[in-house]
């Protein structure tokens, strides 16, 4: 079965990005994210706050999907190495 890159990597992404959104918004909240600070220097614009929750969940939109399609990808080349015998079956 082969992946869809771009379907792969949205669905990675959306995940991602509503993940830290929904995590920053949670951490904002309840006045912690010792965890969530370490994304400050990767993500530019990232903050624990309500804007912050917004910029993560631009970032890690693209951040999962960039690894989605990547993982899709090397899915797909893998897959054609290993099953190129069989034809259409896998």
């Amino acid at each position: 079965m082969k992946l869809r890159v771009r379907a792969f990597g949205l669905a990675v992404g959306i995940v991602g990005g509503f993940g830290i959104f929904v995590a920053t918004l949670w951490a904002a909240a309840r006045g912690t994210g010792k965890t969530l600070e370490m994304l400050i220097p990767v993500f530019y614009g990232y903050s624990i706050s309500f804007s912050g929750a917004i910029m993560g969940l631009i970032w890690g939109f693209v951040d999962g999907f960039i690894c989605g399609a990547l993982v899709a990808w090397i899915y797909n080349i893998f897959h054609k190495m290993l099953y190129k015998s069989e034809g259409t079956r896998a």
